[in-house]
């Protein structure tokens, strides 16, 4: 509710629903961006609005050229769009505060949710074991091709023995992993063997490049439940339940037995608003994969984390023992899977 004064003293008004910001196509300002199309239409089915912006020109620095299409005035917004970096968000929230919109999540909200070491400390004890390296220059300018070394190896021995010096691990950055690269530039077999640790940190850095956000992170593996689950959003023949690698930021793990799936960790995630559930499904990984997580851990660390737009994966451990997290993220970013009903989530925001 919004105050404004009156003849007879004040005057509650309600606030604006909240209006959405989504991606304009790389091509062709005046319409959505490809991938975000369908949640175009529905918001417009469900009576919501949205602008444009130009996200290429947010990840430029160009903040104020990206909402040059935004009406001034006009707020408050969700963003609904690809992932920022926070220096970049944060500019994003400036450039729009000057034209008199404002953004429903703020920038260190989005910040602690998008980053690991915002969401970690919350989450301890229910997620793996992590520790991280912040490198210089690291996500600071994207896009404008800084180079970014590896942690020295002194550094990266002193992080191995802060998560215990023994065991397997896998490498990401605050944000993302490199599952694809899974042998590579992902998992690490054995923290003792320190030159490998070594060498997948430093081919994690070279491949991340210029994306590189924030630092190197270290996680613990732990072995999830596992299914056969082809492209196609179906198990594979001879799909089963089993165990093995999962990335610490999303499904992952090698081909393995199929030639038409690959052994993927079963992962839900969760949509929540204001600390409360309002859409499970499936991972984008995984689209039609069923998964009913048990929500009775997590919900009391999303409140405590504070941020109004989250989402959770959640992976079950092989062992049955429970329910980990295994990525949190600002709902802003998060993908949708496919075949999935948004319906209630936007109906939610549009009333946030």
């Amino acid at each position: 509710m919004t105050a404004r004064r009156s003849a007879g003293g004040l005057t509650l008004t309600p606030m604006p629903a909240p209006a959405f910001l989504l991606p304009a196509h790389p091509l062709d300002p005046r319409r959505v961006d490809p991938q975000f199309a369908w949640e175009a239409r529905l918001l417009r089915d469900l009576g919501g609005e949205h602008h444009l912006v130009d996200h290429d020109a947010l990840l430029a620095g160009a903040a104020h050229t990206a909402v040059r299409g935004v009406p001034a005035g006009r707020g408050p917004f969700w963003y609904r769009g690809w992932m920022l970096p926070s220096h970049r968000y944060a500019e994003f929230a400036a450039a729009l505060a000057e034209r008199g919109g404002q953004l429903l999540t703020s920038p260190p909200g989005y910040a602690s949710a998008h980053e690991l070491p915002g969401w970690y400390e919350v989450f301890e004890g229910a997620t793996p074991q992590s520790v991280w390296l912040p490198l210089a220059g690291a996500g600071a300018e994207a896009g404008a091709g800084v180079e970014v070394g590896p942690p020295s190896a002194e550094r990266l021995a002193a992080a191995v023995a802060r998560l215990g010096g023994r065991g397997p691990a896998m490498v990401k950055d605050y944000v993302k992993s490199r599952k694809h690269e899974w042998d590579e530039a992902c998992y690490i077999p054995e923290l003792a063997d320190l030159p490998a640790v070594e060498r997948v940190v430093a081919r994690f850095v070279e491949l991340q490049a210029e994306h590189l956000a924030g630092g190197v992170v270290l996680r613990r593996f732990e072995e999830f439940t596992r299914v056969v689950w082809d492209t196609h959003g179906g198990p594979s023949d001879g799909g089963s339940s089993g165990s093995g690698p999962s990335d610490g930021g999303s499904s992952g793990g090698g081909p393995e037995g199929a030639s038409d799936g690959r052994r993927r960790a079963v992962e839900a995630r969760v949509w929540w608003l204001d600390g409360e559930p309002v859409l499970v499904g499936p991972h984008p990984d995984l689209p039609g994969c069923p998964a009913a997580p048990d929500l009775s851990v997590v919900r009391p660390l999303v409140r405590a984390l504070g941020c109004r737009f989250v989402t959770t994966d959640l992976a079950e451990r092989a062992d049955g023992s429970g329910w980990r997290v295994v990525e949190v993220g600002d709902g802003q970013v998060s993908e949708l899977p496919r075949g999935i009903d948004p319906s209630a989530l936007l109906i939610a925001l549009l009333a946030a």
